[in-house]
């Protein structure tokens, strides 16, 4: 059984039309009680990730930053290395990195005309950068030699504040990038698997069955490095309601093929009243060790009632 934690909660936030738009939903997020706002990693339709979130850390004090989740083929570690540890400074030890293989929305390859490469080469990469951005972080220089990345005596700076290194999250789905997660990240968020041709996810595998499945083989590669390892899910939908069948079975129609039962039970949805949802959420920790969850900013208020009832619990 994977060790209980306390619930965490985090809100992906993308966009705003101004400084005073953006500082708003940063502390609108601290005031909700969140513990973190975290950005995605696309190339349209958002703020730019690093300004945004220095931006959020100057106009808070408590609630942490993070990325949900740097797509490794689009910038090298090295420059990840020192923005992340940038950020980490200038946020008084506040940041998360979340990293992954990429390829959700493909029109980031397509448009700037950066190769997307089969699903083993682009894991191959992310394990090569966890190892370099990690060695950057360290104090004595890297010299690294691998298949894609080279790094030849250099230290990299500034370094994190927090030590040895910031919290880092891998998401993913398929069995390789999860055993990465399992073997060299502090969180792991778990993903339907990606069709091999990028863009969309395996949604028959994001049924209760297959998350069960994921954390059983997370739970596998971790051994005894599970007891430090924290789960993580973002939900897709948080519907406040009391008629959950047929939300239920209008959901079932856009998530193609789950049944409204099986709609009911995935990780990445949740339907009921804010009672309810608090009882679901309790119920996923017990059973797969879930306890770091994130919403989009369109749930944030809604949600905000359960994460007043079970933050820090």
């Amino acid at each position: 059984m994977t060790p209980h934690r306390p619930f965490r909660f985090g809100v992906q936030i993308a966009q705003a039309a101004s400084h005073v738009e953006w500082q708003a939903k940063a502390q609108r997020a601290e005031a909700l009680g969140y513990d973190i706002l975290l950005m995605p990693d696309h190339l349209t339709g958002q703020l730019a990730i690093g300004p945004a979130l220095a931006m959020v850390g100057e106009a808070t004090t408590t609630l942490r930053i993070g990325t949900f989740v740097l797509q490794n083929d689009l910038r090298h570690p090295a420059l990840v290395a020192m923005e992340a540890a940038t950020l980490d400074v200038l946020s008084d030890g506040r940041l998360e990195l979340g990293l992954g293989a990429g390829g959700s929305l493909l029109a980031d390859y397509e448009q700037t005309g950066i190769s997307f490469d089969p699903p083993g080469t682009r894991v191959g990469r992310l394990e090569e950068s966890l190892s370099v951005i990690k060695g950057l972080w360290a104090e004595e220089p890297l010299t690294y030699a691998g298949r894609y990345y080279t790094i030849t005596e250099f230290d990299g700076r500034p370094k994190p504040i927090q030590r040895p290194h910031p919290p880092i999250l891998v998401a993913g789905g398929g069995p390789r990038v999860l055993s990465l997660a399992a073997r060299e990240s502090d969180i792991v968020s778990i993903l339907p698997p990606m069709l091999p041709s990028g863009g969309q996810f395996q949604m028959e595998a994001s049924t209760a069955a297959g998350v069960t499945e994921q954390i059983a083989l997370i739970r596998q590669v971790a051994g005894t490095r599970l007891s430090a390892l924290e789960l993580n899910v973002l939900i897709q939908r948080v519907v406040v309601t009391r008629n959950v069948r047929q939300v239920s079975e209008d959901l079932s129609r856009q998530w193609v093929p789950l049944s409204p039962e099986e709609v009911g039970e995935t990780p990445y949805l949740l339907i009921g009243t804010v009672d309810e949802i608090v009882a679901i959420l309790q119920s996923r920790r017990d059973r797969w060790g879930i306890s770091y969850v994130v919403v989009f900013e369109w749930d944030m208020e809604a949600f905000s009632p359960v994460v007043a009832r079970l933050s820090s619990q």
